[in-house]
């Protein structure tokens, strides 16, 4: 029976591997705008290349707004000396008892964008060059109002060497990404928090992160409850793009 089990865990693996739906070229964008939202705390050795990535998107990101999460280090003042004026700092607030930090972070951060599309992308993450455009175009095309992307992950230590590979691969083995667009069922919900596209509307109508302030996996329990409200949300192999 064990030999049986990881027989079928390894298939489910390879499955993933070869047919996840990937993140494809950009085609037509029709969008009323987009907003990069980062909650950042204590990230002055990413923030720069994040941001980086992100102005290099072009026109079709047209405001980014950073959550300084009452960093202690100099996260705050090289985010706000980038020279665009389409980067905003925001000053925190006191965490409101039941909440996570980052869920409440991200709650600010989409009470003070302006546009119809909301990426929230963490610190850590790197863009590649028309990201933004390709993951706008792949919603408009499955007709999405939720997409995550899972992301390619740069390992230098050898603990990242080791640990990171066997998440992607316990995620999937139990996870049949093949068929989670062709299926509206919650179990299917799955999200990685490093990248994550919704429209702001739709957002609203599922509570936002207030509906997951006070969980761990806050990112996956969205992408559930997106389904359950029946709202069309998916999560695609974004290595090419993040």
């Amino acid at each position: 029976m064990i030999l049986a089990l990881a027989i079928l865990f390894f298939l489910l693996a390879l499955m993933n591997a070869l047919f996840w739906p990937r993140v494809r070229k950009a085609g037509p964008i029709a969008i009323g705008g987009l907003s990069v939202l980062i909650p950042a705390r204590n990230e002055e050795s990413n923030i720069a290349d994040c941001l980086r990535s992100v102005l290099s998107q072009g026109a079709v990101v047209n405001e980014v707004l950073v959550y300084d999460d009452h960093s202690v280090d100099s996260t705050a003042r090289i985010a706000a000396s980038t020279g665009d004026v389409r980067v905003r700092v925001l000053t925190p607030d006191e965490l409101p008892s039941g909440w996570y930090g980052k869920t409440f972070a991200c709650s600010q951060l989409s009470r003070t964008a302006a546009n119809r599309w909301l990426l929230f992308l963490d610190a850590d993450a790197r863009l590649e060059p028309a990201a933004c455009a390709r993951m706008l175009s792949e919603a408009a095309r499955r007709d999405l109002t939720f997409l995550s992307c899972w992301p390619r992950f740069v390992t230098l230590s050898w603990p990242e060497r080791l640990l990171m590979p066997m998440l992607n691969f316990v995620v999937f083995s139990v996870f049949p990404g093949p068929l989670s667009p062709w299926r509206g069922d919650a179990s299917l919900g799955l999200a990685h928090g490093a990248c994550m596209l919704m429209e702001r509307h739709a957002y609203a109508r599922v509570g936002g992160h207030t509906a997951v302030r006070n969980e761990i996996f806050e990112d996956t329990r969205m992408a559930q409850l997106w389904r359950r409200a029946g709202e069309r949300g998916l999560c695609l192999d974004g290595a090419s793009v993040i």
